[in-house]
């Protein structure tokens, strides 16, 4: 069987992928949510003029003559306006977001005055119009400030809740069940055998599902066994599970039985085997309605591929149209040689050049199992099939980690 192009693979993931059906989340529980409509404003902020300043409201032409002597009729703080009109010659103390009172036109800051009992004295002239803000200053009812794909952080919550939205539309959170296999796997912190590992996979598969604003369902360790691991791809099943994520074991060796114990299942095969380094043996199908992408077991390989591929999955089901894993350019910091077939995702040190440009240096070592060295990487060098050989200097495309 050939090997598929890492485009085409991606393609063939992603199609018929729609997004999950909206929730409606309170604002404490919307960070990091991504919007599913575009949200207009229930109201015009401010809606009043108001001061913008501690001082107070006068008439501009009063302070045609400087000093000039005004004659104090009221107070305005936040929350409780004056009820009257200023006429000729007078002013009202006024406060930081207090409306600014009929008759008014300008805000003399307290610093440029001062004040005997019930008269107050401009010391200076401000600008006409200065410290009000005037009504709508900052948005309109009715005006959308918000936009659907919108992943929500701490200034569009702010900003919702000035709209008086107390609760958004959101995309509901894709459950992704995570299946590690291998006889070889222990959990961490247990004594593995002579002959096992510490398992790693599953938790930073888990920690980037998160990070997607999926939610993550360990199904834990399934040993080579086809019964284990058949009741292992049920759970999912029974849980409804958007994505089924297995770890290890999706390709054609004796002990690789997940292809298998997914096909048992009814899981239509949509391809495996891709052209590229790390993560060759990458499988995707589904089960029904639940989505099916096995990752290959060792350590580097399952990550890069997590990212290339369970991230734009996400994304997708989460209504984000542009691409979650966006390249971009840097300088090489070393040669680099020439390619193969294979679509080459090479680890790099990531470092900014005097001119502010990004340097990717190779790391010489690129073994699928190095998960420290991919710890230290900064970006993903991406070397397409046949690539020519490169020497340090030239503009290459990165994948930043």
């Amino acid at each position: 069987m050939s090997l598929m192009p890492v485009a085409e693979a991606l393609a063939h993931l992603l199609d018929g992928v729609t997004p999950r059906p909206t929730e409606w989340v309170a604002l404490a529980d919307a960070n990091g949510r991504i919007l599913s409509e575009d949200m207009a404003s229930t109201r015009t902020q401010p809606p009043f003029a108001a001061s913008a300043m501690d001082g107070y409201a006068v008439r501009h032409a009063d302070l045609a003559e400087i000093p000039a002597r005004l004659k104090v009729i009221g107070e305005a703080p936040a929350g409780h306006g004056f009820a009257g009109c200023i006429g000729d010659g007078e002013t009202v103390r006024i406060f930081t977001g207090a409306p600014v009172p009929e008759g008014a036109d300008t805000i003399l800051i307290q610093e440029d005055t001062t004040r005997d009992g019930d008269t107050v004295t401009a010391l200076e002239c401000p600008a006409f119009g200065a410290f009000v803000r005037p009504a709508g200053l900052d948005f309109m009812e009715g005006e959308v400030l918000l936009r659907a794909q919108r992943k929500l952080g701490y200034r569009d919550l702010a900003l919702a809740a000035a709209m008086n939205h107390a609760r958004l539309p959101v995309h509901k959170k894709p459950v992704v069940a995570i299946l590690a296999t291998g006889d070889e796997l222990v959990q961490p912190g247990t004594e593995p055998g002579p002959d096992q590992i510490i398992a790693s996979n599953h938790l930073g598969i888990s920690a980037l599902v998160e990070d997607c604003g999926g939610v993550p369902l360990d199904l834990g360790i399934s040993p080579d066994d086809s019964i284990a691991m058949a009741g292992h791809v049920r759970q999912a099943i029974e849980a409804q599970a958007d994505i089924l994520v297995t770890l290890g074991g999706a390709s054609v060796g004796d002990h690789d039985l997940v292809q298998d114990v997914l096909g048992a299942e009814g899981m239509d095969l949509a391809f495996w085997r891709i052209a590229m380094r790390p993560g060759k043996p990458l499988m995707a199908g589904h089960l029904g309605a639940t989505k099916v992408l096995g990752l290959p077991g060792n350590p580097v390989s399952s990550l890069v591929c997590g990212l290339l591929f369970l991230k734009p999955l996400l994304a997708a089901m989460l209504g984000q149209e542009q691409a979650a894993t966006q390249e971009s350019q840097a300088i090489l910091g070393a040669d680099i040689g020439e390619n193969d077939r294979r679509q080459d995702y090479v680890r790099a040190e990531l470092s900014q050049g005097p001119d502010g440009k990004l340097i990717a240096t190779p790391f010489g070592k690129q073994d699928s199992s190095m998960l420290a060295l991919l710890a230290r990487s900064g970006a993903l060098i991406v070397r397409p099939p046949h690539a020519p050989a490169l020497k340090a200097g030239a503009s290459v495309p990165i994948v930043r980690l």
